[in-house]
């Protein structure tokens, strides 16, 4: 594990931070939830924002093609995929793009599909627009989970006008295959659905998959499809604010055109700033951080074999964030309030993410080795006591030599 360009802080220092991570629970919770990691900044990035400080360039994000040449270059170099930068549309994160594009795509009481467990705010998203959630959960197939195609079929059929789709999966770490983003591709062009391909978690696989853009799989993806793109979730960037959203066909791209002229000024010119740079230069930063999550996605592995093993869990594939089955523990509904409680360590709420997430929590591994082996101890720990008694309370893990 490549640690040395990458030290993580110890946690008594983490706990500087003012972000939601590490301001929304008391100081003897460990918080492995919000999905922000704690690496230290990109050297390049962090160069960016400290140039931009010293001149006080502070204002307005400048309509540039800086981001979407960017994108294009990342893209190109990660991916082999080749974007066009006047496809490329600066928005403030993904989540108000895809609100945005939402709300232009589909009218009040349409139906809009997920495939749960998947990310909450899909949902509020889509009640938000006056549209109505179709669920198309996936399925278990003979290479791991997949998406229901039969499942999206049915839906698409009886009237759905768009697919939320989750690439890759978050809170599964599902790496979707080529073979089934296309045949989702010709589903949603069959029945004049469009697919709108929350990308965020992309430069974040993992070694043993490869990310496929939905944008590349056929021209039936580009007729159908939008792609969002950002920097948040790679190099932890997410209160900066600065998104893109990515069309490469005539027809969805007549959708983004009717977007807000002021939308670019709600998007962070330091995000912008700090994404070109992560894009350009974030490269060896990234790997570093591959790296790290690779081995702790290891680690987790060993850790609920050794100290938790009636909890299921499927490695990810891609991302920092596992998705834990407690039911065979007897948690109840919310696992992870039962593990705030008697550990206090503090994880997602499964049934957030949907019906089939009832007895499930999320944990976030993008920490020092020693957080999170200090985790899995604590809520082993929490097994053995009776429900609702409070294990021992541990000090902050030491920090790594």
């Amino acid at each position: 594990m490549r640690t040395e360009h990458l030290p993580i802080d110890p946690v008594a220092r983490l706990r500087e931070r003012r972000s939601a991570k590490w301001r929304t629970f008391p100081d003897d919770v460990l918080p492995l939830p919000v999905a922000e990691m704690d690496f230290p900044l990109a050297e390049p990035v962090a160069e960016v924002l400290r140039a931009a400080i010293d001149r006080s360039d502070t204002g307005y994000a400048a309509p540039t093609r800086d981001l979407a040449e960017a994108v294009a270059r990342y893209a190109r170099r990660a991916w082999q995929w080749d974007i066009d930068p006047d496809g490329v549309r600066t928005v403030a994160d993904v989540g108000m793009g895809i609100v945005e594009v939402l709300r232009r795509v589909t009218g009040p009481g349409d139906g809009v599909v997920i495939s749960p467990p998947v990310y909450e705010p899909f949902s509020w998203w889509i009640r938000e627009v006056g549209a109505h959630v179709v669920e198309a959960p996936p399925v278990d197939g003979p290479h791991g989970w997949c998406l229901d195609l039969d499942a999206l079929e049915r839906a698409f059929s009886a009237g759905a006008t768009a697919y939320l789709l989750c690439n890759p999966h978050n809170p599964m770490g599902l790496v979707h295959r080529r073979d089934d983003l296309a045949a989702l591709a010709e589903l949603a062009d069959r029945y004049g659905v469009y697919v709108l391909s929350d990308e965020i978690h992309a430069p974040l696989v993992l070694p043993g998959a490869r990310f496929v853009p939905f944008l590349s799989v056929s021209d039936a993806a580009r007729r159908r499809g939008f792609a969002f793109l950002s920097a948040s979730k790679g190099w932890n960037l997410a209160g900066l604010k600065a998104a893109t959203v990515i069309t490469a066909d005539p027809a969805p791209q007549r959708y983004v055109d009717r977007l807000s002229p002021h939308s670019l000024y709600r998007t962070g010119h330091l995000g912008v700033l700090a994404t070109v740079a992560a894009f350009d230069e974030g490269g060896p930063w990234l790997a570093d951080a591959l790296d790290i999550l690779d081995h702790n996605r290891g680690l987790l592995d060993d850790l609920l074999a050794e100290l938790l093993p009636a909890v299921r869990h499927r490695r990810p594939e891609a991302g920092f964030l596992a998705w834990l089955d407690f039911r065979a523990l007897g948690w109840g509904d919310d696992p992870a309030a039962h593990i705030l409680d008697t550990a206090r360590v503090a994880l997602n709420a499964g049934h957030r993410y949907g019906t089939s997430g009832i007895g499930h929590a999320r944990l976030n591994f993008a920490c020092s080795p020693e957080t999170l082996t200090e985790a899995v101890t604590r809520i082993a720990e929490a097994a053995e006591h009776p429900a609702g008694a409070p294990c021992r309370r541990r000090s902050d893990p030491a920090p790594r030599r």
